[in-house]
């Protein structure tokens, strides 16, 4: 039996700056695997995929109410949040153990898309 996935999602997601959104996923680790101009697809060679498109542009009305967010499941949560760490949301700065059993952290893109990047809190069960 082969432990290759026979099948995957990757989320598509609306950007206003498909080079600023671009440079903050690859500050994550991804990489540009296509661009078709409006259209870029991304993946880290790992399992994560991205699409990132501004063909028709973001459609909520105003920045802050931008309804999207994406959860990064990765066993590397303390190296990114250490990359990341003065852009993460909460009042920590630091990837934390949450009471639903994650050790996670959030921050936002350039379009203020809510990202979580975590993975299962082996302190909590």
């Amino acid at each position: 039996m082969s432990d290759t996935p026979t099948h995957s999602i990757a989320a598509i997601l609306p950007c206003s700056d498909l080079d600023a959104s671009t440079a903050f996923y690859e500050m994550l680790g991804l990489k540009v695997v296509s661009d078709h101009g409006t259209y870029r697809l991304l993946a880290d060679g790992k399992g994560w995929q991205l699409h990132l498109t501004n063909e028709s542009g973001p459609t909520w009305p105003e920045r802050d109410q931008n309804p999207f967010g994406l959860y990064l499941y990765t066993e590397r949560v303390a190296e990114l949040a250490e990359r990341v760490r003065d852009r993460i949301l909460e009042r920590e700065k630091a990837a934390t153990h949450k009471p639903w059993g994650m050790y996670e952290f959030a921050l936002s893109d350039p379009d203020e898309t809510l990202v979580r990047i975590g993975w299962p809190s082996p302190i909590i069960d």
